[in-house]
């Protein structure tokens, strides 16, 4: 059995590792489909990268983000991403070979903790996809705090997701969030950068 699975998933690729990710933890990966190329452009644009030395993602799944950061990112650079599915670290950490990129298996309310043992102080963009409608009392706003403390003045939290709860669990941490809608996704989805204060 194990044997014909692991067939299947190598058949299917990352969009087979995705969806089975999705059937294991609904709750937690929030969407059938990994975002669209203009989502990812359009939630990526508001990024100065020659100031980026540490980006850090929630909930990568297969990647998706992940490549297209790693490209503009800068040589000395370093994106970690955050996932309890350990099905997803494990691909990307078999996927992806790029001195910079560091999968850990984790909790984004642990971010703090996690960017520490990495040796860095703070962050200077946070990206999430998590579904912040879906996720367990108490969770969603503990993420919003431990982003907005993780988070060097002048960073942004950059949210996409397909309704608009997750801007509620930003406002109480972020003055100035920003508004931004992708049609081009399936499906549509709301983006909000949060800035932290200089």
């Amino acid at each position: 059995m194990d044997r014909i699975k692991s067939r299947v998933e190598r058949r299917l690729g990352p969009w087979g590792v995705f969806f089975k990710g999705f059937l294991k933890h609904p709750v937690m990966v929030g969407s059938i489909m990994p975002s669209s190329d203009i989502t990812i452009k359009k939630m990526l644009e508001p990024v100065k990268w020659e100031e980026c030395d540490l980006f850090v993602e929630y909930g990568p799944g297969v990647g998706t983000f992940c490549r297209p950061v790693l490209e503009r990112m800068k040589p000395d650079a370093m994106l970690i991403v955050i996932d309890l599915n350990p099905d997803f670290i494990d691909y990307l950490g078999k996927a992806i070979c790029d001195s910079r990129f560091y999968p850990i298996h984790g909790s984004a309310a642990d971010v703090q903790q996690i960017i520490r043992d990495l040796g860095h102080e703070k962050a200077d963009y946070i990206l999430s996809g998590l579904p912040f409608s879906t996720l367990p009392d108490q969770l969603g706003p503990k993420i919003a705090s431990e982003t907005h403390a993780a988070l060097r003045p002048g960073g942004a939290f950059l949210v996409y997701q397909f309704v608009k709860k997750a801007r509620a669990f930003m406002e109480p941490h972020f003055d100035h969030i920003d508004n931004g809608y992708s049609f081009w996704n399936v499906l549509p989805c709301h983006l909000f950068w949060g800035w932290k204060a200089k």
